[in-house]
């Protein structure tokens, strides 16, 4: 039992009383997260990290104390340093990496899951929610394959599961093709594929991925061919063992794959596709984007990431698949949790779609945000995330003191200094970092080193970004040599790029 004074915190968060206990302490966060947020005043704290641990220790004292202090005053003071020490995606000038700032209808949502917590590894923990999980999921799908037609090469509909985001939804890509052509399979993907794709690979056993040169920054289908051409006839008489993977929106640049032609070669070939659309995928959502992703209906499976540009709390992955047939080797048996009479019953078998066990039904704020938005209000946030990297792009491209790296691919922006070394770029990042006045990014491609602003938050303004490049221009070294990186560890001469 809880001693007297900390009673309200052992209520429930569910059942008939549930909502009654949450409500003062909904309120509690809520002023927390307020004042947080004014104590914070900017896009993330200022001092860097020695400060922020100060901050918080101060607050915690000991982290398992003997005798707790009460629901509302545990919220307030923790919640508080939270909030005050966060990096806010909802600040404008956060913009360091693929972290949107999540739509408070996403995450009101995200409460009701947590007080009813159903579990997604079987139906009589989450009844509702598995079948809300099989309906969203299924259209989901069925955007995604639209162009291929109403169903699958195998005569099925397009299934989605949902994972923690890309990087479990590409190992899912690399295991399936390792089930279907076997463990002699062969993973290719371009030079600026996410990292999780060799990740994938060296935790399946399988042989580290064959890079295909990509100096244009996105797979080539003509370099593909040649890569191909070498690697199909190894695969002897079984045929050929080969998964490629595209991308969708790299995370150095935005930049997407020309998908249509990198399926023309892999159908030529003969081989498995798997699309990396974490990033670019909600391209999906608008009428007037989506045709930078044609040719993403070819593929075996595809990655999606709605905490990107979804604007959905982490986590929000989605693995699809052209056919739900094509999930049947993750299926897996445990009599507690689906036994086959159970399943013969008509109790739905929800093991098999996930690697996971326990998991949290991520895809309640997805449907509920769906329902709110419809598909045309999110695409329409789409469309004005990307065109604000276009007039950030522009603002940077008439100003002399910058150079840009090349227009956006989707909502990402390469520029730095004029002449600045590498070591000036990293330098101009950790001091803005440090005075809290602005996160940005940090991108090593063309041989140079680039600050990155991943532009995620629709409700910015053009004034927010002129004052982006001001801060950025004020921030750069102004003692002698400094602006080649001379001193910083760069080791560039005037006008250099670093290294």
């Amino acid at each position: 039992m809880c001693a007297s004074s900390v009673e309200g915190s052992c209520l429930p968060a569910g059942g008939v009383e549930g909502p009654a206990a949450l409500r003062p302490l909904t309120e509690a966060v809520l002023g927390a997260l307020a004042s947080g947020a004014v104590e914070r005043g900017g896009p993330l704290p200022a001092g860097g990290p020695e400060r922020v641990r100060r901050a918080v220790r101060g607050v915690v004292g000991p982290a398992v104390p003997e005798w707790g202090v009460g629901a509302e005053a545990a919220l307030r003071d923790l919640v508080g340093v939270l909030a005050a020490g966060a990096a806010d995606p909802a600040d404008p000038l956060c913009a360091a990496h693929l972290h949107c700032p999540p739509l408070a209808v996403a995450a009101a949502a995200d409460l009701a899951v947590s007080a009813l917590n159903p579990s997604m590894d079987s139906w009589d923990q989450a009844p509702a929610a598995s079948e809300l999980e099989a309906v969203t999921c299924r259209e989901l799908a069925g955007r995604v394959f639209a162009g291929r037609g109403s169903s699958g090469a195998g005569g099925g509909v397009p299934d989605a599961l949902v994972t923690t985001g890309g990087t479990e939804s590409n190992q899912l890509g690399v295991l399936l093709a390792r089930e279907v052509l076997g463990p002699e399979v062969r993973v290719v993907c371009g030079e600026f594929a996410h990292h999780s794709v060799h990740r994938a690979a060296w935790l399946l056993g399988l042989r580290a991925p064959v890079v295909v040169p990509s100096p244009a920054g996105v797979l080539e289908a003509s370099a593909l061919e040649r890569v191909l051409s070498e690697l199909v006839p190894e695969s002897g008489a079984a045929g050929p063992r080969v998964l490629v993977v595209a991308t969708a929106g790299t995370t150095d640049t935005g930049a997407v794959d020309p998908l249509a032609e990198v399926a023309a070669v892999v159908r030529r070939f003969g081989v498995r596709l798997h699309v990396d659309a974490a990033y670019g995928g909600s391209l999906l959502f608008s009428e007037r984007l989506r045709g930078l992703l044609a040719g993403v209906e070819c593929a075996d499976s595809v990655t999606l990431d709605l905490h990107k540009l979804g604007w959905q709390p982490v986590a929000a992955g989605l693995f699809v698949v052209p056919e739900g047939g094509a999930l049947r080797p993750l299926d897996h048996r445990a009599d507690y949790l689906n036994a086959d009479d159970d399943t013969e019953a008509g109790l739905p078998d929800l093991l098999g779609r996930s690697l996971r066990t326990t998991r949290r039904p991520d895809v309640v704020k997805v449907a509920v945000t769906l329902r709110a938005l419809g598909w045309r209000g999110l695409g329409a946030l789409v469309e004005r995330t990307c065109g604000l990297a276009e007039e950030f792009a522009d603002l940077v491209a008439k100003d002399a003191r910058f150079e840009l790296f090349g227009r956006p691919g989707l909502s990402t922006v390469l520029f730095r200094p004029v002449g600045a070394g590498a070591g000036v770029v990293a330098q101009v990042r950790r001091s803005l970092l440090a005075s809290g006045s602005a996160a940005l990014g940090r991108a090593e491609v063309g041989g140079g080193l680039w600050l990155k602003a991943t532009l995620l938050n629709p409700w910015s303004r053009v004034a927010d970004l002129s004052g982006l490049l001001e801060l950025v221009a004020g921030a750069v070294p102004s003692r002698p040599g400094a602006w080649s990186g001379a001193g910083c560890g760069a080791g560039a001469g005037e006008g250099s790029a670093g290294s």
